[in-house]
């Protein structure tokens, strides 16, 4: 335990000497989710026989990176009873998640009852929920079966004994998350409050383009949602359908998406190279974008099966770039970043081997990146982050860089585990040959000129200072605190493409 304690307490010291102050990511606050309407106070006789709800995705035009969800509810209600029924009908306008009874609310709510617009209220009511997210933390305001207080849109229907009654609610939600993904969900439970169960349910997500597995994630989810299963593709749909529900909290509709910007990105980019396979810089983009795609805010790649697939199509993207484009020292260094990410945290951390040579290939790749341009700031700041974060594999010189890792292998760190690590089972591809040279790939490919206007990764972004390796002796070469410290230097990285 001391000694657990002083290495915490010099990874501490280390990272004051080393890194400035950062800002670290905030995640937006949950959207309200939408739900089931619910009825007043008392039992009532009025079923709800059938639902179908569609969530219709479209890029936020607020936010070039997020989405919002066109929500259309329509609901099939008859009185089963014999004595008719006017019911204050309610519809919650937020929705309390993680602990916390602060969040936006639908703000443009329409409410109609058999096809006519009818006058909604807004009302602050006390609401019990029966599985609230975060009720097993002790330290969270809102526990298991606490009352709070909620707005809702409250509205009246009248309900004739043996009569249907359509009600239909429309409204927009925001998603949220961590780019690049964008998450919505959808409260089913709330139509237990009605009578027997619901006859038929449908829940649709409704996408701009062809949904798959590639813009959904299905597996399992860095953002705050995890893809309810039971769904079903069906063209540009994501498709959930239940027969006589009684809903409780599993039923709730949860999704994943691919922000449609990115997924739109990939799309067009998929479409110029397919109409040019020769345009170099179209490859270097659609590597880029894939890279975007399965990378998360603390820099490690996505180890799902969907996630090793887009990895493989980054791989294969930067390497018909740079078949075509040998000189252009940016898209070098782009690709270097892909395979760091995949090093560091699926081979070097994991304590795997890596037989298919991602290290030196990486370095390889620099090396060229910075013959070409020795002023490639990318490609510095990558190297800053190497020399920091996996020690003795190259290091810096008055002239440049020594890359000790092209002729020897470094040690991983000791009994380091990481929930991170890329399972196993599913290999990624082999790399290409890292003997090449800027001379050698460019004898291979002619002396064609490169634009230098549109190549890769974050050019195009917000310029950090690249890190180096802390002075103090004392910082030296601790491997246990090298997984801490790598996580630090993701958090000031700024995101290359």
């Amino acid at each position: 335990m001391k000694k657990f304690v002083s290495s915490l307490a010099l990874l501490a010291l280390c990272m004051a000497l080393a890194v400035q102050p950062v800002h670290a990511d905030v995640a937006p606050p949950e959207a309200p989710p939408g739900s089931n309407p619910l009825p007043g106070e008392g039992t009532t006789q009025v079923a709800m026989l059938a639902e179908t709800v569609t969530l219709t995705v479209l890029p936020d035009p607020a936010d070039a990176q997020g989405a919002i969800a066109k929500t259309v509810a329509s609901f099939t209600m008859r009185n089963q009873g014999t004595q008719a029924e006017q019911i204050q009908v309610r519809f919650p306008l937020s929705f309390v998640f993680w602990g916390s009874d602060k969040y936006p609310e639908i703000g443009d709510l329409v409410a109609k009852v058999n096809g006519i617009k009818v006058a909604t209220t807004r009302q602050v009511l006390p609401y019990t929920p029966a599985n609230p997210v975060g009720a097993d933390c002790v330290d969270c305001p809102v526990t298991a079966h606490r009352q709070i207080e909620m707005p809702w849109a409250v509205f009246d229907v009248g309900f004739p004994p043996g009569d249907d009654v359509s009600i239909e609610v429309s409204y927009t939600v925001q998603g949220f998350g961590i780019y690049p993904y964008e998450n919505f969900r959808y409260i089913l439970e709330t139509g237990a409050g009605w009578k027997d169960a619901i006859g038929s349910a449908d829940v649709i997500v409704r996408l701009p383009y062809e949904a798959n597995a590639r813009n959904v994630w299905v597996e399992f989810t860095e953002g705050y949602a995890v893809t309810t299963p039971g769904f079903e593709f069906r063209g540009n749909e994501v498709r959930w359908h239940f027969e006589n529900l009684e809903p409780t909290s599993e039923n709730n509709i949860e999704i994943s998406l691919l922000t449609p910007s990115m997924w739109q990105k990939i799309l067009n980019e998929t479409a110029n190279v397919t109409r040019n396979p020769q345009d170099g810089e179209a490859w270097g983009r659609l590597g880029k974008a894939y890279k975007e795609a399965i990378r998360m805010p603390k820099g490690f790649l996505r180890s799902d099966t969907v996630g090793r697939e887009m990895y493989a199509l980054s791989r294969d993207a930067y390497e018909r770039c740079l078949t075509l484009l040998p000189k252009d020292s940016l898209w070098h260094a782009g690709y270097a970043d892909l395979l760091w990410s995949h090093y560091l945290f699926d081979i070097y951390y994991s304590g795997e081997t890596d037989p298919d040579g991602v290290l030196p290939r990486l370095l390889s790749e620099l090396r060229i990146a910075l013959e070409l341009d020795p002023n490639n700031q990318v490609a510095k700041n990558l190297m800053s982050e190497i020399i920091v974060g996996v020690p003795d594999v190259a290091r810096k010189t008055d002239s440049g860089y020594d890359f000790l890792a092209l002729t020897a292998t470094p040690t991983p760190p000791i009994s380091y585990e990481t929930p991170t690590a890329a399972p196993t089972g599913t290999p990624f591809p082999s790399p290409l040959p890292v003997t090449l040279t800027v001379r050698e790939m460019t004898q291979a490919a002619g002396e064609n000129p490169t634009r230098e206007s549109s190549q890769d990764s974050t050019h195009a972004s917000t310029p950090t200072q690249p890190l180096k390796a802390p002075a103090n002796p004392l910082c030296g070469g601790t491997a246990m605190l090298l997984p801490a410290l790598a996580g630090a230097l993701w958090s000031v990285r700024r995101r290359r493409g």
